[in-house]
């Protein structure tokens, strides 16, 4: 997490910050609101700012809206005096932090206002494929499009991905398409020069610089219209963009993730999304199954939750009974990781005794979950099993086994096209011939080549 911390630093605030970087925020500093101000305006990019509270936290708050520049705020002060709080919070700041500072109340306002801690959590043997596939492509520079359900979890990938690439120490830059106005999302891609248009007060760096050498996640890439998709087809082809008002290009080092939930194939068909877009985007695709089919994932994802919202909630980490397992792995969860998330966070707060039990586990509506809906069906009967023998589940596998499958779906993703295969899988053509040839022989079913698309044979 990247913190800009803006006061003087001296005392209680320097020691603040020490515990903010042993807990891992790279930490960068200025003195004043409008330094803070100019340093997010000129691509310093910061996912929390720390304030010190004898400051105008309201006009730092105004002067970074008026740019569009939206990072969330914690106030610290010294001593724990309620009136300043106050004012701080009503201010615009979402936290306040006494000083001197605690290492656990740093560590806990540093994770519920970033929420940086998501990782990949795969248990089943559907999501251990896809985790597979991206192991194998994250190192390259390919652009990858993630797809699936809302809720199934799309973000975490992406940043899963950037881990996993050669760009893990540079920044990693999201932006939701689908939340940025129309008319205000090219000036928060590619950014925009002093009086480009009314507001523009000053130049501003866009995401594209702000994510140079690292990673940009172009979030719900589906919503963004058809202007725009042309100017962002022009940056992916020339890795250079142009800010509005700008008078010359500005080159770009960057590699590109797009995530949506919508079909964009038939998006292409409807008018509303460029096929060479798509194609530049789809290099490697990432499919997120539901959550409905990866049901030994359930129990994994369960107990991560319950330990992250007991430790925040200051709360010991129960287990979960035997009859709450078993409605979590007999729900359908048609939000998917997002809705299991939630569930178990009021499961935390609700349970009582040494386990979370049944009635602990509530819908959204505050209803107890079903003990009967879908309880009785196959599919629950399925993903019950599954959840309990995941852990079994790869044994009798051999590496080549794995190695066949990963080739083959490759190759079945690029149409057949062998070239293209080898480039992302990161071997040789003539590795890969062989290894075909290979299965052939064995009576294994290779995907041939599609009519028009080209191949080295």
């Amino acid at each position: 997490m990247r913190l800009l911390v803006v006061g003087r630093l001296n005392g209680q605030l320097s020691l603040a910050v020490k515990m903010a970087m042993n807990e891992g925020a790279k930490v960068s500093h200025v003195e004043t609101t409008a330094a803070a101000t100019q340093a997010l305006r000129s691509g310093q990019g910061a996912d929390l700012l720390m304030v010190d509270y004898e400051l105008d936290i309201a006009g730092l708050i105004a002067a970074n809206e008026a740019e569009r520049i939206r990072v969330p705020v914690v106030a610290c002060g010294v001593g724990a005096d309620p009136r300043r709080a106050a004012e701080a919070i009503r201010a615009g700041a979402k936290e306040f932090i006494p000083l001197p500072p605690e290492a656990e109340l740093i560590a806990a306002v540093l994770a519920a206002v970033s929420d940086d801690e998501r990782p990949m959590i795969a248990a089943d043997p559907s999501m251990r494929e896809v985790i597979a596939l991206c192991d194998q492509v994250a190192p390259s520079d390919a652009s990858i499009l993630i797809t699936g359900e809302s809720g199934s979890g799309k973000e975490v990938m992406a940043r899963y991905v950037h881990t996993k690439s050669r760009r893990a120490q540079k920044p990693f830059i999201s932006v939701n398409c689908a939340a940025i106005p129309e008319n205000l999302l090219e000036s928060e891609l590619f950014g925009h020069e002093k009086g480009a248009f009314t507001g523009a007060l000053a130049r501003r760096i866009g995401k594209f610089e702000e994510a140079d050498g690292g990673t940009l996640l172009l979030d719900e890439i589906s919503e963004m219209d058809a202007r725009l998709q042309a100017k962002l087809l022009r940056a992916i082809q020339e890795r250079e963009i142009d800010r509005v008002g700008g008078a010359k290009p500005v080159k770009v080092d960057i590699r590109i993730l797009a995530t949506s939930n919508r079909d964009l194939a038939q998006a292409v068909k409807d008018g509303s999304f460029r096929e060479d877009l798509l194609y530049r985007l789809n290099v490697v695709n990432l499919r997120l199954p539901p959550l409905r089919e990866r049901p030994g994932d359930i129990l994994a994802l369960c107990e991560h939750f319950v330990k992250k919202y007991a430790a925040a909630n200051g709360m010991p980490a129960r287990p979960l009974s035997f009859e709450a397992k078993r409605r979590l792995t007999a729900h359908r969860w048609p939000g998917n990781v997002r809705e299991l998330e939630n569930a178990m966070h009021r499961a935390v707060l609700l349970a009582s005794g040494d386990e979370i039990g049944e009635f602990a586990i509530r819908l959204p509506d505050g209803q107890p979950m079903s003990a009967t809906a879908g309880a009785e069906s196959s599919v629950a009967r399925s993903a019950s099993i599954a959840a309990e023998a995941v852990q079994r589940s790869f044994v009798g596998q051999t590496v080549s086994e794995v190695e066949q499958q990963l080739i083959l779906d490759t190759l079945q993703h690029c149409l057949g096209n062998r070239t293209h295969a080898a480039n992302i899988l990161g071997i040789s053509i003539r590795t890969l011939r062989n290894k075909l040839k290979e299965y052939s022989e064995a009576g294994v079913d290779v995907p041939a080549p599609q009519a028009g698309v080209g191949n080295a044979a």
